[in-house]
């Protein structure tokens, strides 16, 4: 998901932000519904299956759950993941939430360097000096190419 914004700064010039974010299909709500319903189904048949005399197939419905369980929390983390990259006169600034984890790259836009690699990654890489920071890793791969013209682009009217 690619949104981008353009506002005035107190002495007149242009600071532009661009907000990427995963594409989520569902909400967590539904989510955690989704894994009640596997669970009660899960559940459902290892009980009558039980019933029925074949016990062993409690505990591996248990360790199914428990594993699905685990895969869920870690999708989740990483669900609100984002970047958001903000330039102003004065400086271009990376700030990326991966799970619970923040950084943020400060970089002088004059000096930045604007790297796409080859397909099929194409990754964007900003360089300035001996930091770099890949961007644009939330959008989709033909649309990453816009951007980084897009943001040579700005990153020369700054200049």
């Amino acid at each position: 998901m690619l949104a981008a914004s353009s506002s005035e700064t107190g002495d007149g010039s242009a600071m532009k932000e661009w907000t990427h974010k995963r594409n989520c299909a569902i909400s967590p709500r539904q989510f955690v519904l989704f894994y009640l319903s596997l669970a009660a189904v899960s559940l459902g048949v290892a009980l009558i299956a039980a019933w029925r005399g074949g016990w062993l197939v409690l505990p591996f419905t248990g360790l199914d759950l428990l594993v699905v369980g685990v895969a869920f929390v870690i999708h989740a983390r990483h669900a609100t993941d984002y970047e958001v990259i903000r330039l102003s006169p004065v400086s271009l600034v990376v700030e990326q939430r991966s799970a619970q984890r923040l950084t943020q790259f400060e970089f002088n836009p004059r000096w930045v360097r604007i790297d796409i690699e080859k397909p099929p990654r194409m990754r964007i890489v900003l360089r300035s000096g001996s930091c770099s920071v890949t961007v644009g890793a939330y959008l989709a791969p033909h649309r990453r190419e816009t951007f980084a013209r897009e943001l040579r682009r700005c990153l020369a009217q700054q200049a």
